[in-house]
């Protein structure tokens, strides 16, 4: 069964287990609210063998800005030496180790949302935001000066992004705390020209760069060969 972690309904006062083995920053990785662990109990004593399975639990995937889960039951014995497994009133849970760092002080608890039902796991830790699609490429081995860097950037992150359209951004020179670039290809005379800086290019190379605290378009858009606003030729 799968579940995921809806906003509001705060959980019970009194989750299970709380003394119980902790991960290695030294908090329970999940805890079950009393009434949670009554309910999976229900459940798993519906299974074969019953009195052998544990609770596992681990991250699924990402829904949005929470992260989605995967809860089934399976042989205790069957977990690795660095998984994480505590027994919580008669249950044994199981987290995988590779779902511990962003599961530490999670709480399994019953959804007080009559029309959703079931269980909701309340996790501290949120999936970390999609790096921008200019950021896609590796990181840059940043070394030497400045603009050194600032080429590093744009060769290893940004370029490979925007040539997809076939755009370019180059270095023109870097003047103290400002860089300026010259865009090229389909980036020329493009009517977005100034939010892919904006918004894409210029926060890469000031995340890299620190010392960058400015970047400078010297562009001559009107004189593009390829804008993006180009009327189809007919």
């Amino acid at each position: 069964m799968t579940d995921n972690q809806p906003a509001g309904n705060q959980p019970e006062s009194n989750p299970v287990g709380g003394d119980g083995p902790e991960s290695p920053e030294g908090e329970p990785v999940l805890t079950l609210t009393n009434s949670a662990l009554k309910k999976v109990l229900q459940l798993r004593a519906d299974e074969p063998g019953a009195d052998n399975l544990a609770l596992w639990v681990q991250i699924g995937g990402v829904n949005g800005a929470a992260y989605s889960y995967e809860m089934f039951f399976q042989d205790a014995s069957d977990a690795a030496p660095d998984d994480w497994t505590n027994t919580q009133g008669e249950l044994t849970v199981v987290v995988p180790a590779s779902s511990v760092p962003d599961m530490t002080g999670s709480v399994l608890d019953m959804n007080r949302d009559l029309l959703a039902g079931g269980m909701v796991i309340r996790n501290p830790h949120t999936p970390p935001a999609p790096r921008s699609p200019l950021m896609a490429g590796p990181p840059p081995d940043l070394s030497g000066d400045v603009a050194q860097r600032v080429l590093q950037v744009l060769e290893a992150q940004i370029n490979p992004s925007i040539a997809s359209h076939g755009g370019r951004a180059d270095l023109v020179a870097v003047e103290e705390d400002t860089a300026y670039l010259r865009l090229s290809g389909g980036c020329a005379g493009c009517g977005m020209a100034a939010v892919t800086l904006s918004q894409g290019i210029e926060v890469a190379i000031r995340d890299s760069v620190p010392e960058i605290a400015r970047v400078v378009d010297v562009t001559d858009h009107a004189a593009g060969t390829n804008p993006y606003y180009e009327p189809a030729k007919k």
